[in-house]
């Protein structure tokens, strides 16, 4: 069960106008599951994305890459997003890069569209060869029931080892007009995006420029994806996409109106629901946690230390415990990796001022320190004392679980 995180209601998945989503139960992996999702866009849509920095990025990863490149160079628009679970097609190889496009051809010849109009995407194991023919097999199905509201279906169809479908649905009205956003997210491990097993897409019925776009996926994905840890690993085929459909009333065309900023702080408050929503449902997972670092010379040096403590095996296991060995939470900050002064560090559990100036609060008491790790969401603050800058990671802890779903993931 995910922390603190109610399973979405169907009902209030919002359609946004421009996108539509079919599904198909292809028997990828197991029989009788939502294993295949296609989502076609409406003309005028612009797509962007981000995707992990791996080196064995998967094959879908490179082709969607490949395919996002070609629409910049003066290509043909993405018309639609392909999506299978049970098989990452990732350490596959050139069969690999064939298998991905030869789904591609298959549902261009379904929508009437070009291979390179299609955007492909794959989670599940690493290392084994795409199913092509169950697939191909599936894709009828799936664009048979193309649906406005199918979100919730979506997020189901994207799931490998959630306990649950991660998705929400907002709406802001942004200089007089309505813009309907709605997005899903998938995984539980192997998490820890580094972006430019975890997949996002949130569209939206805004007129974006491409080049606007791109901007924002960035900017979104850096406060968010970029900005959760479950268990330290970079998967193979992280990808986040935004979708801006076109079909409402909005246009955003520069990154310097007030319009984009509203409509950037609304994609990205979604963008962080949805990578929380992926920590909260972390293999095994029993505590939410939320990492601040503050007063530092830089983000990346307070993002640096917040993930040393939020990847420490140690930490993540004495939070699931319930154990306040605080030291741990010190070591980690020592040896993230940046030189500091720690006579200065200062280090709180939610209100409880457990170092202070490098050493033990001389007020602290552990029962205070127990009181807090007992929670089932805890706030970890720390203090640098070496400038203004502040950087927020989210994690969770480290149950026996964890070890229990990866060692039968493949069965």
């Amino acid at each position: 069960m995910a922390v603190n995180s109610p399973i979405p209601v169907a009902a209030e998945l919002k359609p946004v106008a421009g996108i539509e989503i079919g599904y198909a139960e292809a028997g990828i992996k197991r029989p009788n599951r939502k294993d295949v999702l296609v989502m076609k866009l409406a003309e005028g849509a612009t797509v962007s994305g981000v995707f992990t920095l791996n080196r064995f990025c998967a094959a879908p990863v490179q082709i969607s890459k490949e395919n996002l490149a070609a629409v910049n160079a003066g290509g043909k628009p993405i018309r639609a997003l392909l999506v299978n679970t049970g098989n990452a097609n990732a350490g596959t190889g050139e069969a690999g890069l064939a298998n991905a496009r030869a789904t591609c051809e298959a549902l261009a010849a379904e929508l009437g569209i070009d291979a390179q109009q299609i955007l492909p995407f794959s989670t599940g194991v690493i290392l084994e060869p795409l199913p092509v023919a169950k697939i191909t097999a599936g894709l009828p199905a799936a664009v048979q029931n193309l649906k406005a509201d199918n979100w919730f279906n979506a997020a189901e169809g994207i799931m490998t080892t959630d306990t649950q479908p991660k998705a929400g649905s907002r709406t802001v009205t942004i200089a007089g007009h309505a813009v309907t956003l709605t997005g899903i997210s998938k995984g539980a491990g192997m998490i820890k995006p580094n972006m430019a097993t975890m997949l996002g897409y949130l569209a939206f019925d805004a007129k974006v420029a491409q080049n606007v776009l791109d901007v924002l996926v960035k900017e979104a994905a850096d406060q968010s994806f970029n900005c959760i840890t479950i268990d330290g690993d970079t998967s193979t085929n992280d990808s986040f996409m935004l979708v801006a459909t076109g079909a409402g009333t909005l246009e955003v065309n520069s990154v310097d109106s007030a319009e984009y900023r509203e409509l950037a702080a609304a994609v990205t408050e979604l963008s962080v629901f949805l990578a929380q929503a992926i920590v909260r449902d972390g293999e095994g997972a029993t505590k939410f946690i939320t990492i601040s670092v503050e007063e530092g010379e830089s983000v990346e040096e307070c993002r640096k230390i917040a993930y040393s403590i939020g990847h420490s095996p140690l930490v993540k296991t004495a939070f699931f415990a319930s154990d306040p060995n605080l030291g741990r939470i010190l070591a980690a900050i020592g040896y993230a990796g940046v030189d500091l002064d720690v006579s200065k560090i200062n280090l709180w559990l939610d209100d409880v001022w457990v170092a202070k100036d490098g050493g033990r609060n001389p007020d602290y008491k552990e029962e205070d320190g127990q009181r807090v790790m007992k929670q089932s969401e805890i706030a970890v603050r720390v203090k640098l004392a070496r400038g203004s800058a502040a950087a927020t990671v989210y994690t969770c802890d480290l149950s026996h679980d964890y070890v229990s779903i990866n060692a039968d993931y493949r069965s």
